[in-house]
């Protein structure tokens, strides 16, 4: 959201404090799945029971600046984010996509198990696309391998618009156990010694088929799955370019 850098009023800033917080709590609606952000206003909002978040983002994001030179970073950041936000994107019941620092996320209608199965290829397809793209990395100059956790959630989700009525600087926002839950997960993965990259709520694995669920492993610790699933298609390419 771009600023536009008009004067605070702490006055007009109160009344609508007030205002927002006399909103009633039949203003907020709820669904199973999230509906068009057109139906969206600064006073109501929805609650949604069948949605999945899905978080991916890099490990010790915080060191690569003392590795690379900030055009190369700006590159690798490029690659990254442009081919995650692809995939995630390619899900038909996509309703956001989110870049926030070296994170992306996407939150997702989910009202079938079809459609969480549909999720798990793209959560697969995510892991590969690691390995191709430290290859590619590699190639370009770029000495050490990166790292990315992927976690993902199934269940409740709040959708509401927020930001400044009149100013043009408003945002759709999504929050809830299943948005925190997935983030949670998604810090998880390949984080230290032997840690797979992909954790999953047990919601989520609970809704998989059975030949899904065999790629999973129970993680009773952590209350969670944890998963290396690869897609097959691009696996076979790495094995087939990038020898």
């Amino acid at each position: 959201m771009e600023a536009n850098n008009k004067a605070y009023d702490h006055i007009a800033g109160i009344s609508r404090i007030d205002k927002i917080l006399a909103i009633p709590q039949s203003n907020y609606e709820e669904l199973d799945t999230l509906p068009s952000r057109d139906k969206l206003t600064f006073s109501n909002g929805f609650y949604a029971n069948k949605t999945v978040a899905v978080f991916v983002d890099i490990r010790d994001s915080s060191s690569l600046p003392n590795t690379y030179m900030r055009p190369a970073l700006a590159r690798l950041y490029r690659a990254y984010i442009s081919e995650m936000v692809a995939i995630l994107n390619s899900h038909e019941k996509a309703v956001e996509v989110n870049i926030v620092g070296d994170g992306v996320w996407a939150v997702f209608n989910a009202p079938y198990k079809e459609d969480i199965n549909a999720l798990f290829d793209i959560i697969a397809t995510m892991n590969s696309l690691m390995r191709i793209l430290n290859y590619k990395l590699e190639k370009a100059g770029y000495s050490t391998p990166i790292k990315a956790g992927i976690g993902a959630s199934f269940g409740r989700a709040l959708m509401i618009k927020a930001g400044l009525t009149g100013s043009g600087i408003n945002d759709v926002v999504y929050m809830g156990d299943v948005v925190n839950h997935a983030a949670k997960l998604a810090s998880k993965g390949n984080n230290g010694y032997g840690a797979p990259p992909i954790f999953l709520s047990k919601g989520f694995v609970s809704n998989l088929k059975d030949e899904y669920q065999a790629y999973t492993s129970l993680d009773w610790p952590q209350e969670c799955y944890t998963s290396s699933a690869i897609n097959i298609t691009m696996n076979k390419w790495y094995e087939e370019n990038c020898q």
